[in-house]
């Protein structure tokens, strides 16, 4: 494995961490345009990164099938975002268990557990990468706008932690920890994929998926109730277009 295939493994985790690092220097809440920013940027660096990145590779390396090349992508895609709802109705039957505190370590593993497939998407991608499917800037940029996404996550965790009585530094480890599955889920997928070379267009169609229903079910959402929609559909698009040129032009 090359080192540049594990900085794309260890990205989204450094995003979490930077954004748990928050707690250390931050004396109050980050201001809401902010997150506004950081929401919409990955949102659209996602967009573009799973059509062009994961879903077109997915078909061209399908192009025998003919009429039905968009077949293992779309199988996939679906699949991605079953893994996704499977996994936010586990973390919402948690939510509702009695006597949950919300400070608790239970939130730190329903965040752990939304990241998982985070990291598996990345790995898929890094595996396409490995076995000539696709490039090194689709793992790159997909791996980004899962860090930029990231950012607010790790800072979830450790500041209402720290706010809830817990040290700064007990709190960032806390806030670290729950990205540690991300980098863990790329190496199980990258390894499984190894093994299984022909179900590529199904791996890559799958990361789409959850980064799809990432943005769909969460980062959309929160631009629209956050009060600045304009700005989040600015900064969506922004990002959009840098992902879309970033592949097109090394693609």
């Amino acid at each position: 494995m090359n080192w540049e295939i594990i900085q794309g493994i260890l990205i989204p985790f450094i995003g979490t961490t930077v954004g748990a690092a928050f707690v250390l220097f931050m004396r109050r809440d980050p201001e809401e345009g902010f997150g506004v920013l950081l929401n919409g940027f990955a949102a659209g660096i996602m967009v573009a990164a799973s059509v062009w990145s994961l879903l077109i590779p997915a078909e061209e390396q399908c192009a025998g099938m003919g009429s039905f090349a968009f077949l293992p992508a779309a199988v996939g895609l679906m699949a991605g975002v079953g893994f996704l709802i499977a996994t936010h109705n586990v973390i919402s039957l948690m939510d509702k268990l009695p006597g949950r505190d919300k400070g608790s370590g239970l939130m730190i593993f329903a965040v752990t557990l939304h990241n998982l497939p985070e990291g598996m998407a990345v790995g898929a991608v890094c595996a396409g990468v490995l076995y000539g499917e696709t490039d090194m800037t689709a793992a790159a940029a997909l791996a980004l706008g899962i860090a930029i996404q990231n950012l607010p996550e790790g800072a979830i965790i450790s500041m209402p932690l720290h706010a809830g009585g817990m040290s700064r530094k007990k709190a960032f480890l806390c806030g670290t920890l729950s990205g540690a599955v991300e980098p863990v889920g790329a190496l199980l997928t990258i390894a499984a994929a190894g093994l299984v070379i022909p179900a590529m267009p199904y791996l890559l169609g799958f990361a789409a998926g959850a980064m799809l229903y990432v943005v769909t079910a969460e980062l959309v959402p929160s631009l629209a109730m956050s009060g600045r929609p304009t700005v989040g559909a600015v900064i969506f698009f922004l990002g959009f277009i840098i992902m879309m040129s970033l592949d097109i032009a090394f693609g």
